[in-house]
């Protein structure tokens, strides 16, 4: 192992191209795992258990909140949401780096928790707030309440842009996805990532001079 993993915690609002870019970074790097979230709401159909999420009862979900067993939750419309810990340790230990999609309030938790000092936070912002209702209006999937109820949380979303390392404007996606691959090479390359550099150098030092 050549270093320790990471943790990349992408958020944005919905509609600024947050779950595309992941899946183009996951596309161009395959050694990343992604971080399925756990949750107590029913599956819906054509949903898979250990795919799209973790569904497991309430019960069981408070249980691994109180024993430490997730890095990060909320409470969303009655429902549990979080992000299992068990993965992520394993992922670090290999020198693996994990993607998690959550909200601002998901990301200081995750910044908050032992595995802090791990972190890489990206926030992705719209080039505006009407190119974003546009998007979202293009979906065709949302009704004209709905989409003023996302528009209004995009703004409480945005409101927290300045607590993340590295904020992108996500005018051309090209141009992103290829800002994203520099912040995870430089963030890889870090001196204190790289967990043979001390005895690499203690080599280094003790060779005889020719």
């Amino acid at each position: 192992m050549n270093r320790t993993g990471l943790l990349i915690i992408l958020s944005s609002p919905s509609g600024a191209g947050k779950s595309t870019l992941a899946r183009r970074l996951m596309a161009w790097d395959s050694s990343l795992s992604f971080s399925v979230s756990a949750t107590t709401r029913p599956a819906r159909p054509g949903e898979v258990d250990g795919e799209h999420y973790h569904f497991m009862s309430p019960d069981r979900f408070r249980a691994m909140v109180d024993s430490g067993q997730m890095l990060e939750h909320a409470e969303v419309f009655g429902n549990f949401y979080g992000s299992p810990l068990g993965p992520v340790e394993t992922a670090m230990r290999e020198g693996k780096d994990t993607l998690f999609d959550v909200d601002w309030q998901g990301g200081q938790q995750i910044r908050a928790s032992a595995l802090g000092s791990h972190v890489v936070s990206i926030f992705v912002l719209p080039p505006s707030l009407t190119e974003l209702e546009r998007r979202l209006r293009t979906r065709g999937q949302d009704s004209d309440t709905v989409i003023a109820g996302r528009m209004e949380k995009s703004r409480a979303e945005i409101s927290h842009w300045a607590e993340y390392d590295y904020v992108l404007v996500n005018e051309n996606l090209e141009e992103t996805e290829a800002s994203l691959r520099d912040i995870l090479t430089a963030e890889r390359l870090r001196r204190d990532r790289q967990v043979w550099l001390g005895t690499f150098v203690k080599t280094l030092m003790e060779e005889k001079r020719a």
